[in-house]
C-alpha cells in the first residue's frame, strides 16, 4: 500500500489504503467526538466555531479553536516535510509519519484513560488528534497522488456527485470503466469512514478512551502490510517450486 508510488501505483493499492485508513479516521472521528465533544478529523466546523467565538468576544475559546486548526495544519506540514526530505519514492518516508500518528494515538489512549478530568487536558488531547489527522491526511494524499483523502467527506461527496453525473452521460467503454472505478473508490472511502464512526460509537460505552488502541493497531497493520505480503508471496512461490 505504501511501497508503490507514481506510475507503479495501482487502483488496488489505493483501494486497500482507503479501506484501512478511512476506517482509522472514522474511528478517531467517532471516539474523539464522544470523548471530547470536538470534531478531530477536519477543520471545516472549527472555522465557523472560531468565527462565532470571535464575534461574541470569547477570545480564550477562539484561541483554543484557532490552535486546533493550526495543529491540523502543522500535522500536514510535518508529514509533507518528512516525505519531501526522505523522498516520495521511499516507503520509509510514509512509515515515519505513520509512526508519529501511532505514538499520538497511544498517548491519547494511555494518558486520556489516566488523566485527571480538566478542560485543559481535554483540549490538549483533542489537539493531539487534530495534529495526527493532519499528518494522516497529507501522507495519504501524497502517497496516492491526491486520489485518496481519508479524514473528511465533503470533497468526496462532491467528487462522487460529479463522477456519477459523468457516468450517466459517457459513451466510451474505457472511460466508463475508469469512472466506475473512481465511483467505487469514493463509495469505499465513505463506507469505511462511516463504519469506523459507527464502530467507535458502539464500543465507546465499554472501552472509553482505550478505543484509541484500535486505530493505532490498524495503522501498525498498514505499516507492515507490504512487508508481510511480500514475505508470504515468497513463501508461496517456494512451496510451488517444491
Amino acid at each position: 500500500m505504501l511501497h508503490h508510488t507514481g506510475k507503479y501505483r495501482t487502483y488496488a493499492h489505493n483501494l486497500r489504503l482507503a479501506a484501512l485508513l478511512c476506517l482509522t479516521a472514522g474511528f478517531v472521528n467517532g471516539a474523539g467526538f464522544l470523548s471530547f465533544y470536538v470534531l478531530t478529523t477536519n477543520v471545516t466546523g472549527h472555522v465557523a466555531l472560531f468565527a462565532e467565538k470571535l464575534a461574541i468576544a470569547d477570545f480564550p475559546a477562539a484561541g483554543t479553536v484557532g490552535l486546533w486548526m493550526l495543529l491540523f495544519l502543522g500535522g500536514a506540514m510535518v508529514s509533507s516535510f518528512i516525505i519531501g526530505k526522505v523522498g516520495k519514492e521511499h516507503r520509509f518516508a510514509y512509515t515515519i509519519s505513520l509512526c508519529i500518528e501511532i505514538v499520538i494515538l497511544l498517548f491519547v489512549a494511555v494518558y486520556g484513560t489516566n488523566m485527571p478530568q480538566s478542560v485543559t487536558n481535554t483540549r490538549l488531547l483533542a489537539g493531539c488528534l487534530l495534529f495526527a489527522m493532519g499528518l494522516q491526511n497529507a501522507m495519504v494524499s501524497m502517497v496516492s497522488g491526491s486520489v485518496v483523502r481519508t479524514t473528511h467527506l465533503t470533497g468526496i461527496f462532491t467528487d462522487l456527485g460529479i463522477d456519477l453525473s459523468a457516468l450517466l452521460q459517457i459513451n466510451k467503454t474505457e472511460d466508463a470503466r475508469l469512472l466506475r472505478q473512481r465511483v467505487f473508490l469514493r463509495l469505499a472511502i465513505i463506507f469505511f469512514f462511516f463504519l469506523g464512526c459507527v464502530t467507535a460509537a458502539y464500543w465507546y460505552p465499554v472501552f472509553k478512551l482505550k478505543e484509541f488502541f484500535i486505530p493505532a493497531a490498524i495503522l501498525i497493520v498498514v505499516m507492515f502490510y507490504d512487508i508481510f505480503r511480500f514475505r508470504i508471496h515468497k513463501v508461496v512461490l517456494r512451496l510451488k517450486r517444491r
